[in-house]
């Protein structure tokens, strides 16, 4: 029995072994899986993409005639009693009222063989003169050659320049900058701190950031960039344009890793109008509008915060489709609204003159309206829409929900600045220890509306709160206006 039992015990050691090496074996393939991965996510040389995309990066130089200085500025303290005599001294020696050429440096990138090119509008801002100096290579300009502007849009930094050239050029394709992902490998090219044409290479940092325009789209991404940089093309690993460099994040001036480039998506829709009109031509539906937060949605009834809440409708396309302040629109042309930027981007990217569905949260339920766009930068440069109304104000004065409000008196119309077209209440003061205190209401706001309808008395106001409590609500929907500027704000009611 025991030569058996030995028998066993080694059939079972060798079983063991030969696991051990299947399971060496497939770590080992493993291993070599991962590092094939990683070789495909990250190549072993940027240099073939840089040398197909680096003949379409340009460098370009604008100059610009300003006035000579009236004075010393710089060299003495202005009112100094050296002032006079620095500035004979100036004057001298011709340097005091003398135009002087200014120059600056930036970047861009050809969009198409005849010589189309896309920078930023910063750049190019202001200039006398434009001229571009293309990357050394085979079949390209060596000399600077003058560009002239097709068009620039302020709103995205986004300009369109054009250029003559004696033979085709060469030229990059934009990518689709929905597909760059947070990791992906990116690589920026041009011309910082004037040094020439220069490579960085990171990866995506973040999507969708928001700077300070209503149709920001910045890819954030760790390439550096640097002065001069601004107006070049950030390419994916394609050798596609995934975004135009256009601002960094910086305590000193230089790079620490955090840039940003304006998305391509937002920069073909403008080149494209840029290069039809020489302007951009952006859909307005002709609202004021703010998010829907919780205490927002719970007042007005909605099931969550979403949509974007209608403040003001002054004559235009809204108003003529039987939008209403209070609306809450939730669709717009087929494609769910989540928050007021996104719905400035959607309506700013439709065609002026389409006619839309938007749909709109209204009283409980949901409304489709048909809307006929106008054009933004028409209305930007229409007047102002007055507002109208009726009725009769008291003159009494109350507290509730935090607020001590009162009729709007001549003195107040006027101390405020509130013309007589506005009716509502005043607010006298605010409960520093309130929640209306806490969501940003203050003395001289002018209540509208509550609960979506207008009040223009204390009474009114007492019963939308009244109203609300019977509808079961747990706060009430007032429409403030500060400056003239309304917006929404939800107070809770007391138990």
């Amino acid at each position: 029995m025991q030569p058996q039992a030995i028998a066993i015990s080694g059939q079972a050691g060798s079983r063991g072994m030969t696991m051990r090496l299947i399971w060496l074996a497939v770590l080992s393939m493993a291993v070599l899986l991962m590092q094939a991965v990683s070789a495909m996510a990250r190549p072993e040389s940027l240099a073939p993409l840089a040398e197909r995309v680096s003949p379409a990066v340009v460098n370009i130089t604008t100059t610009t005639v300003v006035e000579g200085r009236t004075g010393p500025q710089g060299i003495v303290p202005e009112g100094s009693p050296f002032e006079d005599f620095f500035r004979e001294f100036q004057d001298r020696n011709g340097n005091g009222s003398r135009p002087r050429r200014s120059s600056a440096l930036g970047s861009g990138f050809v969009i198409s063989e005849d010589g189309y090119i896309v920078t930023n509008n910063h750049v190019i801002e202001g200039a006398d003169e434009i001229e571009i100096e293309f990357y050394p290579g085979e079949g390209q300009p060596r000399d600077l050659l003058p560009a002239e502007v097709i068009g620039t849009d302020p709103n995205t930094d986004i300009a369109l320049l054009k250029v003559k050239a004696p033979a085709p050029l060469k030229f990059v394709k934009f990518g689709d900058s929905d597909t760059a992902r947070v990791g992906d490998w990116v690589v920026a090219m041009g011309n910082p701190l004037g040094q020439g044409f220069s490579l960085s290479a990171g990866i995506v940092s973040a999507r969708n950031r928001e700077l300070s325009g209503s149709y920001d789209d910045y890819i954030q991404t760790d390439a550096a960039i640097n002065r001069g940089n601004s107006g070049g093309p950030l390419f994916n690993m394609d050798g596609d344009v995934v975004g135009v460099n256009t601002a960094i994040l910086s305590p000193n001036g230089g790079s620490i890793g955090i840039g940003f480039s304006m998305a391509s998506n937002v920069v073909v829709k403008v080149v494209e109008q840029l290069k039809e009109y020489g302007e951009t031509r952006r859909g307005w539906l002709g609202v004021k509008i703010q998010d829907v937060d919780a205490d927002l949605a719970e007042a007005i009834g909605l099931e969550k915060a979403r949509g974007a809440l209608v403040t003001d409708v002054p004559d235009g396309p809204a108003k003529d489709a039987g939008v209403l302040a209070g609306d809450v629109i939730v669709s717009f042309d087929g494609v769910d609204v989540r928050d007021t930027r996104g719905l400035v981007r959607q309506v700013g990217n439709a065609e002026v003159g389409k006619t839309v569905r938007v749909v709109v949260y209204r009283e409980g339920k949901t409304e489709t309206l048909r809307v006929t766009l106008g054009r933004r930068e028409d209305a930007e440069r229409g007047p102002a829409a007055p507002q109208t109304g009726g009725g009769q104000p008291d003159s009494s004065e109350k507290e509730l929900l935090g607020l001590s409000v009162g009729a709007l008196t001549e003195q107040m119309r006027s101390e405020l600045n509130v013309g007589e077209e506005v009716e509502g209440l005043a607010i006298l003061s605010v409960d520093e220890t309130s929640e209306a205190w806490e969501k940003g209401l203050r003395a001289g706001d002018v209540i509208t509306e509550a609960g979506q309808q207008k009040v223009i008395s204390i009474s009114d106001l007492e019963a939308r709160v009244e109203e609300a409590k019977e509808a079961g609500r747990k706060s009430l929907l007032l429409l403030v206006r500060r400056g003239g500027e309304p917006r929404f704000v939800a107070l809770n009611l007391p138990e």
